[in-house]
């Protein structure tokens, strides 16, 4: 599943990454994958922003804010229904 694309807080530095696969184990929807020992983002617009593999990542080489932007808009409006908002302005639904 995709959410909205180019609006995920994801940020992966492949400099920093030591290539142990703990972001490709706990990612629920396969954002990572490993790669020549080091671990590479194959869609970041899969994210949902769960904060699962920055948790994980012993060499914080992934931050992402969890929780927040339109992915867990999308997911809250599912839950409670009405119009996806992420709360950041006046540009209308699902406004990142």
């Amino acid at each position: 599943m995709k959410y909205l694309a180019n609006t995920v807080s994801l940020a992966y530095d492949e400099n920093r990454c030591e290539g142990c696969g703990r972001c490709v184990e706990v990612c629920p929807h396969g954002v990572f994958e490993m790669e020549a020992r080091r671990a590479k983002v194959t869609d970041r617009d899969k994210c949902m922003e769960c904060g699962a593999c920055a948790l994980n990542c012993e060499f914080k080489a992934i931050t992402v804010n969890a929780g927040v932007g339109c992915a867990a808009a999308l997911i809250n409006s599912m839950i409670i229904g009405g119009e996806p908002t992420c709360g950041c302005g006046d540009s209308g639904p699902a406004c990142c």
